[in-house]
């Protein structure tokens, strides 16, 4: 048998650096933070340099009450009144290098997270304990939600959980989080938050879990999921209504 090999060089051209916004409401209390970062190129050092001096500022439409966000730290703006409310509309608002970025939201009704427990798999000799949100579904309404891990109190960004109701609406809910690696031990402390959120910003998240399907991502920008933030910057802007819930895997 013979073989052959082909060498191919892959022409990754250079291109204009975006500007890649995270922004984040819950009904917890507030301050909220909006942080806007730009992108750099393939080959470039993975750090995403901060954008400082914009002006930003939250809407709530529902009440009309209107925040200036503060620089507190190089491309960290800060909420100084706003308090997410669940039905509230809130509206972002960007002004950064001679650009203007907009995003509106809406926080859904909160739906409580009951309890988190633990599925335990033995695959091929290798036991695997993997976290399981339990919680009722209301009937009749459209729900999205999108979950957090935190192992003894350190977050797992490596992977995005975030699914619909579409098949369950109305059921209780035992929704295992499935890694492809076991990365909870026994004894383990488990917290997982629940966010609620509206149909955009799901749209983000989902994409971008099928984009990195399990792979490790550290910012809102990998593949270009949807985003709900106009001209054409990356990243989501989400007012969310929160449950969090932890257990110690046994």
């Amino acid at each position: 048998m013979y073989s052959c090999t082909k060498v191919i060089q892959v022409n990754l051209n250079d291109s204009s650096p975006q500007t890649v916004i995270e922004g984040n409401i819950t009904d917890s209390a507030g301050p909220y933070t909006v942080q806007i970062t730009r992108t750099v190129n393939f080959s470039d050092a993975n750090v995403f340099p901060a954008v400082s001096g914009a002006l930003v500022s939250i809407t709530d439409t529902t009440a009309a009450i209107v925040d200036t966000l503060a620089e507190t730290s190089p491309g960290i703006y800060t909420t100084h009144i706003i308090q997410g409310v669940p039905g509230h509309t809130y509206h972002l608002y960007i002004s950064a290098s001679g650009k203007i970025y907009t995003a509106s939201s809406t926080m859904p009704m909160s739906v409580p997270l009951d309890s988190v427990t633990f599925r335990h798999e033995d695959n091929f000799g290798k036991k695997t304990i993997f976290g399981v949100v339990n919680f009722q579904d209301p009937i009749h309404v459209p729900n999205q939600y999108n979950f957090t891990e935190y192992i003894n109190g350190k977050r797992l960004n490596k992977f995005v959980f975030a699914f619909d109701d579409q098949f369950v609406d109305g059921k209780y809910n035992s929704q295992a989080l499935f890694t492809d690696s076991a990365y909870i031990k026994v004894g383990d402390t488990l917290a997982i938050k629940m966010d609620c959120i509206d149909k955009p910003v799901y749209n983000f998240f989902k994409t971008l879990q099928n984009a990195t399907n399990g792979n490790n991502f550290q910012s809102a920008s990998p593949a270009n999921p949807l985003t709900n933030i106009s001209n054409n910057a990356l990243g989501y802007f989400s007012a969310a209504a929160t449950s969090t819930k932890q257990g110690v895997a046994n």
